[in-house]
């Protein structure tokens, strides 16, 4: 009885493999159909911003704020506010998303400058009119400097960002102003808040769009302009800093 058993197992063996190689004979070399190909071409490629620009050739001239500056790919730069209620987890937000979130303000809300900046425009809160926006900026400054419009903006930030700042210090009854270096983060945060003003006050009561005007604040900041909002905003604030040390 045993001899007869193990002549079956073998037939089914065989049957098994005659069927196995039936199946693969128009597989590649090294490649069975009943594996899952492997992915080729652009199946694992990275994410590109808006689905037209990516972030691999960015480069960040200035040290201090390679960190604090998020340069990670997303078709939609949108995380729906999961890092909110996270200490210093803006640094994990998207560049490009920080920039939107600063175009949904405004005005400042503290105080008018000229009598430009007022509340009552009607962007607040609205993320996707402030992503397309962004967008329409980045494809006008890619039309008028041929780069890549991520790198343009990148230059722009580190051209805004004030190194120094002052403070107010109270001792014995007597307020007075000392200076102090700017924190990263903060140097980020406002160098593209004043690029979302230059905006705002570029637009407000005028013919101009939005997004034209963003995208010429973000050109002449990244060529570090006299005429750029950003770049007069850090000069004044380093000025003021200067004459406090």
């Amino acid at each position: 009885m045993e001899p007869a058993v193990e002549s079956k197992k073998e037939a089914k063996g065989k049957e098994a493999v005659e069927q196995l190689a039936e199946e693969n004979k128009e597989a590649k070399p090294g490649e069975t159909r009943h594996k899952e190909p492997k992915q080729t071409g652009d199946t694992f490629a990275e994410p590109l911003i808006f689905g037209k620009w990516g972030t691999e050739d960015v480069t960040i001239n200035d040290a201090s704020l390679a960190r604090y500056v998020n340069l990670k790919t997303k078709h939609i730069p949108h995380t729906f506010g999961r890092t909110v209620t996270k200490r210093f987890e803006k640094a994990n937000i998207s560049i490009v998303e920080r920039l939107i979130n600063k175009v949904m303000r405004s005005g400042q809300g503290k105080r008018k400058l000229s009598g430009k900046y007022i509340r009552g425009r009607g962007s607040c809160g609205k993320k996707l009119q402030s992503m397309h926006i962004v967008e329409k900026a980045l494809e006008i400054v890619e039309a008028e400097t041929k780069q890549n419009p991520i790198q343009v903006l990148i230059r722009a930030i580190e051209n805004s960002a004030p190194r120094e700042d002052v403070t107010r210090i109270k001792r014995g009854g007597i307020m007075y102003t000392q200076a102090v270096d700017v924190a990263p983060m903060k140097r980020v945060d406002e160098a593209l808040k004043n690029i979302a003003l230059a905006a705002f006050s570029g637009s407000f009561n005028n013919k101009k769009k939005a997004e034209e005007a963003l995208a010429e604040e973000i050109i002449l900041a990244s060529k570090e302009e006299s005429k750029s909002f950003s770049v007069k905003r850090r000069d004044e604030v380093e000025r003021i800093a200067k004459s406090s040390r």
